[in-house]
């Protein structure tokens, strides 16, 4: 309704994939919306999620340090956050030792560094008006020992984690944390990643505005954690009673390149 007040949430990586269904989750359920990606398709972006009745400011900023994370932090100026959606990350296949550093490094800086720093920002924040959702994109993968994905699944893990231990330190404090976790998605994940020739990378993957829905829906209800899509509920219960050497190997079988090397 016009005259219903507008909640205001910031959404990370929000120009494509999950990011983007999440940033349209909350446009379509009465926020406005700060968004966030390292690409200038942040600006398309935006103007869609305008189209759906909010108002809508883009930032394009690398969220892997502080530079990218305090000029987000910034353009919030005096507005109070009421959810912050923590979807920024990256992705890299292929084994470790043949992995340059620079691009292992981009993705525990985006994955974890960045988060962080963002997550206390705002966190800070709600927790001294006493009021705020936050809701940390995760994944199934953080249950996996990663072969040939070991960096990208120890930094979920990291997240899955950490997300646990947020909430509880902020129990009855007014603020919520979510974990959302969700598995192999439709995204640009595994083109960037670099894993189109993995069976992981060509199987059948979730929607993206499915997994947006359940992590959503979760944040809203204030619930701390929700594995999106009943196979990956499947897959996690197993995960959780499997020997990690098992379930290394099995990842090794999904996640392999056809050509890795020696």
């Amino acid at each position: 309704m016009a005259d219903t007040i507008r909640q205001f949430a910031i959404v990370t990586g929000a120009s494509a994939g999950i990011g983007y269904e999440l940033a349209k989750q909350c446009a379509q359920n009465g926020f406005d919306l700060l968004v966030a990606a390292d690409n200038a398709e942040i600006e398309q972006a935006a103007a869609a999620f305008r189209k759906l009745g909010a108002k809508v400011e883009a930032v394009q900023a690398d969220l892997s340090g502080p530079e990218g994370v305090d000029k987000l932090y910034h353009a919030i100026g005096a507005r109070k956050v009421d959810a912050l959606l923590a979807n920024a990350g990256r992705g890299l296949g292929h084994g470790f030792l043949d992995q340059d550093p620079a691009a292992w490094r981009a993705v525990v800086d985006t994955n974890i560094t960045g988060t962080l720093l963002l997550l206390q920002k705002v966190g800070r924040d709600m927790r001294a008006a006493g009021a705020g959702r936050i809701l940390i994109t995760g994944s199934i993968a953080g249950f996996l020992p990663g072969t040939y994905q070991a960096v990208y699944n120890g930094t979920k893990a990291f997240l899955d984690s950490f997300s646990f231990a947020l909430r509880h330190e902020l129990w009855g404090k007014g603020v919520s944390v979510t974990c959302l976790m969700p598995g192999a998605t439709e995204t640009d994940f595994f083109e960037t990643a670099d894993m189109m020739d993995t069976k992981v990378g060509q199987a059948k993957k979730d929607d993206p505005a499915m997994v947006a829905q359940v992590g959503f829906k979760a944040m809203m209800n204030g619930e701390g954690d929700v594995v999106a899509g009943w196979h990956n509920k499947l897959q996690t219960a197993i995960a959780s009673v499997t020997p990690s050497g098992v379930l290394a190997e099995m990842h090794r079988n999904m996640a392999q390149p056809k050509n890795p090397a020696a």
